[in-house]
């Protein structure tokens, strides 16, 4: 008996080890796999400072913009820092949460995402896509950004003579005036 159990130990260990490290690296594939789709959905252009010049500021990867989108009649919009930040980012959200905003549009506190995030499009996501994406979003490492403005949206005035149409509705500015 003692001869079995000083076989089966080490076999043991070793077996409990390869799948703690299969467990790794399948999370490893999945946080890659979010990074690629955050890549190719443009995430860093909106929610990247200088996200849409030729000279992003990466040092603030996804940390929030400089530029408020403004949509006429809903007021400007400020996308927000999606680093793991608890105070300014995603840190105190959970995956699912995460997921939800993603996939329909809402918040962990009820409010829905502006219209300039394009949800409606990402709620086409397969599970396992907006799952990939929020393990990548959590993540990464966090930046606080209190400078960034949580307010609500500011009524703007528009007029029939100032939108051309659909296609016109949306546009941005950055708060340095350029």
């Amino acid at each position: 008996m003692t001869l079995l159990r000083a076989w089966l130990a080490p076999g043991l260990l070793m077996a409990f080890a390869a799948l703690a490290a299969c467990s790794q690296s399948s999370h490893d594939a999945q946080v890659a796999r979010g990074k690629y789709l955050v890549a190719i959905m443009g995430c860093s252009d909106c929610h990247t400072p200088g996200g849409l010049t030729p000279h992003p500021d990466m040092a603030l990867y996804l940390a929030g913009s400089d530029a408020d989108f403004i949509v006429p009649g809903l007021g400007a919009f400020t996308p927000s820092n999606l680093t793991s930040d608890k105070a300014t980012g995603l840190g105190a959200w959970t995956h699912d949460q995460i997921v939800a905003a993603l996939t329909t549009g809402k918040r962990p506190d009820g409010r829905v995402l502006s219209p300039a995030m394009p949800w409606i499009d990402f709620a086409n996501l397969s599970k396992a896509d907006a799952d990939a994406i929020a393990d990548y979003l959590q993540s990464l490492p966090p930046i606080s950004r209190p400078d960034l403005a949580r307010r609500r949206p500011a009524r703007i005035r528009t007029s029939n003579a100032s939108c051309a149409g659909p296609a016109a509705e949306l546009s941005f500015s950055r708060r340095d005036g350029t």
